[in-house]
């Protein structure tokens, strides 16, 4: 099955497309203006969506996972990329900056609480912002775990996904000189910092295509070609948060505060083959949470628009309703 009839089964299990009923940038008086935008129903139940990377922004298509009639869904491009200005900017760019941020956010646009929707770094985020305001977030809906742990940028940065894909493992260390690779992310760091445009887009390029080589089951191994905008956002921002550990105070800390937020449901979606964020991390953040419901998808990888994955996020967000 090629790259393309998995998006077409994908779109099957999705809300049709609906246009934004509001946008708007918020400016968060440290220079960074944030690009906010509100479709479906006004007086719907508020769902925030946390995009991944970080660096990865919105799409249209996350709009997709909600009934437009039932939800308000509220979308933003976090710090530096995305609509979001400055472009590809990690000054004044930390997790507690975008915690804050979605405060701000909530409080502009007059809502209470939401349903906190996100994968990838996307559950992240919307894992500390919910350890950090829990009377803010109703619910939890979560794909593609990723705790911001020291042995999961070891995985994917330290050789274990190279291990099932040795060739495109050597196409992203290779611009890396051998006695550097013992750091990926500090060798890579240099270059995407250089102040060396080309320098930057060309490591920037490498870098993003490795992981997106590896977000889909269906993936052939090809190294696609993204634009530079969004790659050098994209590469920057995701090594600036991982070279920092997320700038958490402590390696796994999500796991020893998940008691703050016990009391909140969730429901966790998670591809039973995502090389980019494995299920291991998954499993840990529902064992002993009573209130999380964790659902394998069997045939799945890391991409939001699998379609075990879609379908599973759609049944998520609908199963809410009746609540």
């Amino acid at each position: 099955m090629d790259h393309r009839s998995v998006q077409k089964r994908a779109v099957e299990y999705l809300y049709p497309p609906v246009d934004p009923f509001d946008q708007r940038v918020i400016d968060m008086g440290d220079g960074h203006s944030i690009h906010v935008e509100q479709c479906g129903n006004p007086n719907g139940v508020p769902a925030f969506v946390f995009h991944g990377g970080p660096g990865g922004g919105c799409s249209p298509a996350m709009r997709r996972y909600f009934d437009p009639a039932h939800y308000r869904i509220v979308l933003f491009d976090q710090r530096g990329c995305g609509r979001s200005r400055p472009h590809a900017s990690v000054q004044d760019n930390t997790t507690w900056h975008l915690v804050a941020d979605v405060e701000r956010i909530r409080q502009a646009l007059g809502i209470d609480s939401f349903v906190a929707f996100g994968g990838s770094w996307g559950a992240t985020l919307a894992l500390v912002y919910a350890l950090t305001h829990p009377e803010r977030v109703r619910h939890l809906v979560l794909r593609g775990v990723f705790l911001m742990t020291k042995a999961e940028l070891d995985w994917f940065y330290g050789g274990g996904a190279g291990a099932f894909f040795p060739d495109l493992w050597q196409r992203f260390v290779s611009p890396i000189p051998p006695e550097e690779r013992g750091d990926l992310i500090a060798a890579y760091h240099r270059r995407l910092f250089s102040g060396n445009l080309a320098e930057e887009g060309r490591h920037a390029r490498v870098w993003a295509q490795w992981e997106n080589a590896l977000a889909s089951i269906q993936s052939e191994g090809g190294f696609g070609e993204g634009p530079s905008d969004y790659s050098r956002a994209f590469a920057r921002l995701e090594n600036h948060y991982f070279l920092n550990g997320g700038f958490l105070e402590s390696d796994g800390w999500i796991l020893r505060e998940r008691h703050r937020i016990e009391h909140i449901g969730a429901t966790v979606v998670q591809g039973r083959y995502d090389m980019v964020c494995p299920p291991v991390s998954a499993w840990k953040l529902a064992q002993g949470w009573a209130k999380c419901q964790l659902r394998m998808v069997g045939m799945a990888g890391h991409a939001l628009s699998e379609p075990g994955i879609s379908e599973a996020l759609v049944q998520a967000t609908d199963a809410l309703r009746a609540r």
